[in-house]
């Protein structure tokens, strides 16, 4: 067993203890980036000028109108930047653009002594537009040939041998949406500068390194010059990973140029309609199965919509590249991708990071063309898992799959404690007795990997003091976002000091603590800093090791520190308190602080090629959700949920518990609920964000939670190499959702003729589930879909071809036409 996952047989990682801020968040104590506005003097404001077009020139802009309105203190224009005027690491990303890309794109902004006088301010700015033809979806993107960034591909083997040996070929289309963050608070930051010109930030950001590096340059100031900290975020769920650097930069030059503290906070409204979102995808598809359905080869293009720049759809792209085989053997598979620019916020990062876009694309392959193959749909899936045993399988972009009998392990295991044998008799004989509402129950699994593709990314840091009095104050890189990270990193460094819970507190993220971290991203965050924690009080331990030795009379090798004492080989002799030690240490000069360092070893990428091991480990996971839909309005409940996740030897057992409640809960939302909706006509509003609130834009609430919610995590799965043994859990439970959206075509494809195939659009919402079962109950009298034979192949698809349907059917189903030939 590794040093780094060797766990102690005392400690206090493993405990089941509740989330460090729990009361604090729940009693409103817990202070996140805007409460500190109240604590600071002479604070202005921030409000944006924002383009009520889509694509346009600006032909001419006149701030004077702003000065004139009372409590107007400054409008901050392109001019007013000492630096370089732009906000994204690519550079195409204007801080003040000359050019509007997007509907509520900010073209300036008004400081005002107030809220309200700011607002007022910025509705006196004039400004004149000359409007341009804009692309607002990503088929008209696809149309334009309107790209931007790389255009990756991941392929391996003989695509047209794979193909040729297929008895059954199927062809497809499938478009499914992006998601809205809608995390509690919105993009905020405070900016001051002291006496000595030093820039400080207050940010609510998942990457404060990365903002403060943003900030430095707009101003035109070294790293060093600016400090940026953030206390907590209310959820971020990746959104808070590139978008809130500009934010801050508008903040902190605001305050260079006034001398006064800067607030900027986006309202509801203005987050939605000016910051981006999970990038939807376009995806084209041809796929081969033998007679037992199992894949031959599958070829996939995927065009993601990156919006009008590029913040992170390249890496976005590349992991969905990446993960579009999820759990299963593609011997010949060739996936090419793109992505589309068009003239919507700039899509970003969210939770799964292209995984959910990659995944989703093989899960949607396997539920429309199980029917058609006359095999179950759990029972196709499970045929092409991953080999349990035997020599390693590689995915298609060359990393080995470790453990592929976890698969194995977390599906038999849902089968087992969810009962499935017996309740799909139970639901088959209440299908047959119901005419107008069916059940249907759909298990579906995950492999995720984890690490950044960014290699470079896979590196964390942490500062540990132990003060006299023997109590301990960490500082790491990571951000706390209410997904317990904090909580874990003190239960690591209790551990690894050998000291209750209660001696250990933790500073807030700053960059003049830890400098140089990467994004809390990639559910890297408990992985990285972990062992970054563990470094530095490894380090501090060894010298006290060295100091209690000589009080105990033994060698410092045969020292232990137990719950908060230091014992010796056996732990039958002397005991020396913890605060004993720590004394005696700072009379003796010991240091009692250290600066740790971790980086992830085994990693390789090739981005020019797509090949490599790009991740530390995959993380699994499977579902069984039971749905009922009714067929009258498409409206259905989530019954049961049954999750067997595989998250190592967990840290913090009840935080992981709890993050694969919410990640499911999320991609539920994602997967049948949250519709995006920009104006798409040609009239006045064209590319507006008609869904910009909550009253319009539909969130997971208590009433669509199953009522019956089991989770289990994976047993006698600690994980070698990885901090104490244990797994990530951010994202990878997101994609068990895969599971309702699969259980309610399987529901909506009841109402139809055995092996009926149905089209299901994503979201899965109750207008489309009947869309579906209405699909279903014509049992395909339209011709919408088309049986072929076995042996035949079809000629080679054009990704931008417009698809075959008729023009009903066009309108109003997600998905089109799939074809057996």
């Amino acid at each position: 067993m590794s040093h780094l996952s060797q766990r102690p047989p005392v400690g206090e990682v493993g405990k089941p203890i509740v989330h460090e801020s729990a009361a604090l968040h729940v009693t409103g104590q817990a202070l996140y980036t805007d409460d500190l506005v109240m604590r600071t003097k002479d604070v202005l404001h921030a409000w944006p000028v924002q383009a009520p077009y889509a694509k346009a020139r600006i032909t001419r802009m006149d701030v004077e109108p702003a000065s004139n309105v009372p409590g107007v203190v400054r409008v901050l224009t392109s001019a007013d930047v000492p630096g370089v005027n732009d906000a994204g690491v690519k550079h195409d990303e204007p801080l003040f653009p000359d050019r509007v890309c997007f509907y509520g794109h900010a073209l300036c902004w008004v400081l005002g002594e107030t809220l309200e006088a700011a607002r007022l301010g910025a509705n006196a700015v004039e400004v004149e537009y000359e409007p341009l033809p804009a692309l607002i979806n990503v088929k008209e993107a696809i149309a334009a040939h309107e790209f931007q960034g790389a255009q990756p591909t991941v392929e391996r083997g003989d695509l047209a041998g794979g193909l040729d040996a297929a008895t059954h070929v199927f062809s497809g289309e499938f478009e499914f949406a992006g998601q809205e963050h809608f995390y509690l608070e919105t993009h905020c930051a405070l900016a001051h500068v002291d006496e000595a010109g030093q820039v400080f930030v207050q940010s609510s950001t998942q990457h404060p390194s990365e903002t403060q590096e943003i900030v430095a340059h707009v101003l035109g100031l070294r790293s060093h010059q600016v400090t940026v900290q953030c206390l907590r975020m209310g959820g971020a769920f990746g959104g808070k990973e590139m978008q809130p650097h500009g934010l801050a930069a508008i903040a902190a030059l605001g305050s260079v140029l006034t001398g006064r503290p800067v607030r900027l906070r986006l309202n509801r409204t203005q987050d939605l309609t000016m910051s981006g979102t999970r990038h939807g995808f376009h995806a084209r598809w041809r796929v081969g199965f033998d007679d037992e359905g199992h894949f031959t080869a599958l070829e996939a293009t995927l065009t993601a919509d990156g919006g009008w720049s590029l913040d992170l759809s390249e890496p976005v792209l590349a992991r969905a590249l990446c993960h579009i085989d999820n759990t299963y053997w593609i011997p010949h598979i060739r996936v090419n991708g793109r992505i589309a620019r068009t003239n919507k916020t700039s899509q970003t990062a969210f939770r799964g990071f292209g995984g959910p876009q990659g995944m989703i694309v093989i899960e949607d392959i396997l539920g429309r063309c199980a029917p058609l193959l006359g095999i179950d749909p759990a029972e196709l899936r499970r045929r092409n898992f991953y080999r349990r045993k035997g020599e390693a399988q590689t995915t298609p972009y060359g990393q080995p799959v470790r453990h592929p009998e976890r698969i194995w392990a977390v599906w038999e295991q849902v089968h087992e404690s969810a009962e499935i044998e017996r309740r799909r008799e139970e639901i088959a004989a209440f299908n047959a007795a119901n005419e107008h509402i069916k059940r249907a129950l759909a298990i579906t699994a995950v492999k995720f990997g984890i690490s950044f593709n960014l290699t470079a990314f896979n590196q964390a840091g942490a500062l540990v003091h132990v003060y006299k009095d023997g109590s301990v104050l960490i500082n790491h890189g990571g951000t706390e976002m209410g997904q317990g990270l904090h909580t874990k990193m003190l239960q690591v460094a209790a551990t690894t000091l050998g000291v209750p819970l209660d001696k250990v507190r933790l500073a807030p993220t700053r960059t003049d603590k830890v400098p140089n971290t990467s994004a809390t991203a990639a559910s890297s965050g408990a992985d990285l800093n972990g062992g970054a924690v563990k470094n530095a009080c490894e380090q501090i331990r060894g010298r006290l090791e060295q100091v209690a030795a000589g009080g105990l009379g033994v060698a410092a090798a045969d020292v232990s520190f137990v719950d908060g004492e230091a014992v010796g080989l056996g732990r039958s002799g002397p005991r020396l308190r913890w605060e004993e030690v720590v004394h005696t240490a700072y009379f003796q000069r010991v240091p009692l602080f250290a600066a740790g360092y971790y980086r992830t070893e085994g990693l390789h990428w090739d981005s020019a090629v797509m090949h490599g091991s790009p991740f530390k480990y995959f993380a699994y996971g499977a579902a069984a959700s039971e749905v009922e839909v009714d067929g009258f309005t498409g409206a259905y409940t989530v019954r049961r949920v049954d999750i067997v996740h595989d998250v190592g030897d967990s840290l913090s057992p009840l935080i992981d518990v709890g993050q694969i409640e919410g990640g499911f809960v999320q991609g539920a939302g994602w997967l049948t609920l949250e519709d995006l909706r920009w104006e798409e006509g040609d009239g006045p509003f064209r590319g507006r964000l008609a869904t910009q609130a909550a009253s319009t834009y539909k969130l997971p609430s208590f009433s669509e939670m199953p009522a019956d919610f089991r989770v289990t995590l994976l047993e006698r799965a600690h994980e070698e190499g990885a901090v104490y043994g244990s797994k990530a859990v951010g994202e990878p439970p997101l994609m068990l959702a895969f599971s309702v959206r699969e259980a309610l075509r399987e529901a909506a494809a009841a109402f139809g003729p055995a092996g009926t195939s149905v089209d299901l659009g994503s979201p899965a919402t109750p207008e489309a589930v009947w869309w579906a079962l209405a699909e279903a109950r014509r049992g395909h009298d339209e011709g919408h879909l088309v049986e072929g034979y076995p042996g035949a192949q079809p000629d080679q698809p054009d990704p931008d071809a417009p698809v075959r349907r008729p023009e009903s059917e066009t309108a109003r189903l997600g998905s089109p036409l799939l074809t057996d030939v």
